[in-house]
């Protein structure tokens, strides 16, 4: 190859990679997050703002936000269960190049928000449309007032976030712009039990709770929380993002979860009947993303959803079917590079989309 011939070769190689190649190497990496997490990052999160608000039945639920000068549109963040704001610092972090105002939610029960029953590591709900009605609390009241021009904010979730932020718009059908459920829990994993069983156990174990004690019980086989070590986890490929993820919650005992009620499953159960039985209901654009390899929530609901979802009311659901990212695990903003790098050019494409 002559020189000239070489030079004509990288031009056009780094031209095409300039207009083509993601923005995936603008987001933090692996292998500067801890000393990011001490410096950039711990800087920029003291430039928010930390409150609360009363919710259902007087509850204090408490949320953090990112106001910026001029910003493009509204951001909503609706967490996972045993999840806090605080675990979101890198991924509000790297969104702050998009010049958005950034609102996050801690839901009733977990994070900072008040507890609901006397052992704070019970996972549980006395309904689970409290969620979706605190979440409309604070975008009616909170956040709309700094969103352009009254322009409805858009709506990020993962996980139970996730049929959260779909109850919210069968409820609420203007309350958000567009909708970005990640590893959303449609359907909770039913662990290999047919449908049937496993609705049974829930609903009896359930009804036994309410005859014979005033307290939750702990679903079998779960109870206050452990940490567990990272070979055990399904969350994510990450190491050193699961162990920030233990090490917040060693830090800061009052976020700690443990596993969930009889009751708490009871509400997710009809929370997936009536996502189903209400897909007449909604208005608002839904897209999904799914873990490939999530053993979590039950990614064939997901499929369903979507694929319902546009029988009713077409393209709804963007390409009437899932974003998959092959091999992921379920926590798609904290995994390993080479899955999460995948996600976050997913939202930031999709939050460009709507803030042109």
């Amino acid at each position: 190859m002559t020189t000239k011939t070489w030079l004509l070769f990288a031009f056009i190689t780094i031209g095409f990679n300039s207009i083509f190649m993601t923005n995936a190497f603008a987001f933090t990496q692996e292998d500067k997050l801890t000393k990011l997490l001490s410096t950039d990052i711990a800087d920029y999160w003291q430039t928010g703002q930390f409150a609360s608000f009363q919710g259902v039945d007087n509850k204090r639920i408490n949320y953090a936000s990112f106001i910026v000068d001029n910003p493009k549109n509204c951001l909503v963040i609706s967490p996972g269960r045993s999840e806090s704001y605080l675990k979101y610092q890198e991924f509000v972090f790297d969104l702050s190049a998009l010049n958005i105002n950034i609102f996050i939610i801690d839901h009733r029960g977990q994070g900072l928000s008040e507890r609901l029953l006397d052992n704070p590591h019970k996972g549980y709900v006395n309904e689970f449309d409290d969620y979706a009605d605190d979440l409309q609390t604070l975008i009616d009241t909170i956040v709309k007032p700094h969103c352009v021009a009254n322009e409805q904010p858009l709506l990020l979730s993962h996980s139970m976030g996730g049929a959260i932020a779909t109850r919210l718009v069968q409820k609420y059908p203007q309350s958000v712009k567009a909708v970005l459920l990640s590893s959303p829990m449609i359907a909770i994993n039913k662990g290999g039990l047919p449908e049937w069983l496993a609705k049974m156990l829930i609903s009896t174990g359930n009804m036994l709770n309410h005859l014979l004690s005033d307290q939750a019980w702990y679903f079998i086989g779960q109870g206050d929380y452990q940490a567990k070590d990272f070979a055990s986890n399904h969350l994510m490929h990450s190491q050193i993002r699961y162990q920030a993820f233990i090490d917040l919650y060693q830090a800061q005992p009052q976020l700690q979860l443990g596993g969930v009620t009889f009751n708490w499953l009871k509400q997710a159960v009809l929370t997936q009947q009536k996502i189903f039985a209400e897909l007449d209901n909604i208005s608002t654009p839904i897209a999904i993303m799914q873990a490939g390899n999530d053993t979590i929530v039950d990614n064939s609901a997901q499929d369903n959803f979507c694929q319902q979802l546009n029988q009713y009311k077409p393209n709804l659901c963007q390409q009437s079917q899932p974003h998959v990212i092959e091999g992921a695990k379920h926590e798609l903003i904290f995994e390993s590079d080479k899955y999460r790098n995948q996600a976050l050019t997913f939202i930031e494409k999709w939050i460009v989309n709507y803030t042109q």
